[in-house]
């Protein structure tokens, strides 16, 4: 896909959501449209339904209402292809110890691969990209088991964008990763998005949300605001969630967010 001709429309729409964790209720009838070709992080206080949300959204929870991924409901798509179309990361996930760096991130090539078909040229050389742009190529050989938390969670990255989806989620993707290789993991979602692609990413690090083309704020199962992370009101509305303990200040051409600072006698 070219880097100067992004697709237009939405990526993945939801219309009144409900889903529920044992008897209770974690998400209340959200509606919302997520545009391809950008970056939306999803950010909230504990307990807001983030990860709830992102888990509808990709088919992995059960729900009322309905979702559909790149303008078709996602009952509709066969799940191979669906699988091509849609790559998930989610929180502590887990893959065999025993298993090498290749052979996980090679597991996001499954759904291009015919039944008990070798891997092929294409495979190949999709894995390579993506241990080459978490910076995990040089442990390709080494299994997973001996990798540091941070070191593991670049290798599930891999297995993701391997997948070479249209749509990638992520759910806490920063997980364990010191500061640097979150710099890296910007750096990356960035140029996705200038190639076309989409990512929706669940962010506790509010800082780095801000970075995104847009912003989802939840809190108690709801949407109180979604809108692009330079506009006045979205920021209005991430103090609000916060019960206005954080601030969002301009710095050096960047949105940070900051502790609010408490007057004090």
């Amino acid at each position: 896909m070219s880097s100067t001709v992004k697709p237009t429309g939405v990526a993945v729409e939801a219309r009144e959501l409900h889903a529920r964790l044992g008897e209770a209720e974690i998400l209340h009838g959200i509606t919302l449209a997520l545009p391809r070709a950008r970056w939306t992080s999803i950010v909230g206080p504990n307990g807001a339904g983030k990860s709830t949300l992102l888990k509808a959204l990709a088919g992995l929870l059960p729900h009322s209402g309905s979702v559909a991924l790149l303008g078709r409901p996602l009952a509709d798509w066969p799940n191979r292809q669906r699988a091509q179309q849609l790559a998930w990361l989610g929180q502590n996930e887990s893959s065999g110890d025993d298993l090498t760096v290749w052979d996980v991130a090679m597991l996001g090539r499954l759904p291009h691969q015919a039944w008990l078909s070798a891997p092929s040229a294409a495979d190949h050389a999709a894995v390579e990209r993506a241990l080459q742009a978490t910076q995990a190529w040089a442990w390709r050989a080494r299994s997973l088991g001996q990798l540091s938390g941070g070191e593991r969670q670049r290798v599930l990255l891999a297995r993701a964008l391997a997948v070479e989806a249209e749509v990638l989620l992520m759910d806490e993707p920063l997980a364990n990763l010191d500061p640097p290789h979150q710099a890296d993991w910007l750096d990356l979602v960035q140029a996705l998005v200038a190639q076309g692609r989409t990512v929706v990413s669940v962010l506790h690090e509010v800082a780095m949300a801000l970075h995104a083309d847009e912003l989802v704020v939840m809190a108690q199962g709801r949407i109180t605001h979604q809108g692009r992370c330079a506009d006045p009101e979205t920021h209005r509305a991430l103090e609000a969630v916060f019960d206005h303990r954080i601030e969002v200040h301009a710095l050096q051409g960047q949105w940070v967010a900051l502790p609010r600072t408490r007057v004090t006698d």
